[in-house]
């Protein structure tokens, strides 16, 4: 994974204060192993960036897809979110109905008695 390695440099906090949300250069880290949405994250992370970084995700992705399933905190209340939200989804959605095609109106020529304008 050379363009990862070679990119980022994760360091811990400083503090334990929230991350500052003005600050640009501010990291904020995600761990996809624990955490589903953060994997989901990374796999969107993957199909937007340069080549060569997304073929080192996705060696990373399959790393952590074919390993056992480890949850933090975080991840293990993503997870019961994620679940609920795709059945709620499959629920929500009724199967569309045939729809009959709808008749045309047949329009006679009106017929106008009257002068002309011209």
């Amino acid at each position: 994974m050379p363009e990862l390695t070679r990119r980022y440099i994760v360091m811990a906090m400083a503090s334990e204060a929230p991350f500052d949300a003005h600050d640009p250069e501010a990291p904020f880290v995600l761990k996809p192993w624990k955490d589903p949405a953060a994997l989901r994250a990374l796999e969107t992370y993957r199909d937007h960036c340069y080549p060569e970084l997304a073929e080192d995700l996705r060696a990373w992705i399959h790393t952590i897809a074919s390993g056992a399933k480890v949850r933090g905190g975080i991840g293990a209340r993503n997870e019961l979110h994620m679940a609920s939200r795709s059945r709620a989804r499959g629920a929500a959605r009724p199967k569309p109905k045939a729809r009959a095609k709808p008749k045309k109106s047949v329009r006679k020529p009106s017929k106008r008695k009257g002068k002309r304008r011209s």
